[in-house]
């Protein structure tokens, strides 16, 4: 009898001691993707420099006043912000267990998302079949490396959560996904905010 509870004592502890081991390595995980973060700050820290730099080299081509449609940008920005609460409402859904949720808003996330690349991609074509292309002026060239940057960001967080999505389907609401969906929800908050400092500081700035 006392070797059944002294078994039983260890296999307690030796579980105990895991979930302590996986909490470590989950906030272990969430660190290094927060130090990761911060050195995507610094990538869009210097694009936004180099883009305050050229922004009136535009070489007797358009400026920002020329180009921007405010009202369709407003619409892109509306579809991010809206990708941003949505996925707040998936993460909530994890915490209470509730697996459909969970993937209802983060297919709804991800619907958002895409609608967003779809219609940045849609601004990138009329601009370059209008001859305001990357290569007209210095201008052009950083608002184009800027807001490409910034939607390659957000296509890899599309596939990312495109992954996961797959993953809570098929391994359900585990502490593994539960790191891996913080991360995504750190990323992609984090693409909101540099989103809005992308409108205003390139489009709305733009079209004063």
């Amino acid at each position: 009898m006392s070797n059944l509870a002294t078994h039983a004592g260890q296999a307690h502890g030796h579980d105990h001691g895991h979930d302590d081991h996986h909490h470590d390595s989950g906030e272990t995980t969430v660190f290094g993707f927060w130090l990761y973060l911060m050195t995507d700050c610094i990538l869009f820290a210097s694009i936004f420099a180099v883009y305050a730099v050229l922004v009136n080299n535009v070489a007797g081509g358009p400026s920002g006043h020329d180009i921007f449609e405010l009202p369709y940008v407003l619409g892109e920005t509306a579809l991010l912000l809206f990708s941003s609460i949505t996925y707040g409402f998936a993460m909530l859904a994890f915490y209470k267990g509730n697996k459909k949720g969970v993937l209802s808003w983060l297919g709804l996330t991800f619907l958002f998302g895409l609608g967003f690349i779809g219609m940045e991609i849609n601004e990138f074509h009329l601009l370059i079949s209008e001859g305001y292309g990357p290569h007209r002026s210095g201008f052009l060239s950083a608002f184009f490396t800027l807001v490409g940057t910034h939607g390659l960001h957000v296509s890899a967080g599309l596939l990312w959560m495109a992954v996961m999505m797959y993953q809570v389907n098929k391994h359900g609401l585990t502490n593994t996904n539960k790191t891996r969906l913080s991360c995504l929800s750190l990323f992609w908050h984090f693409l909101d905010v540099v989103w809005i400092c992308v409108f205003t500081v390139v489009y709305l700035l733009g079209v004063l």
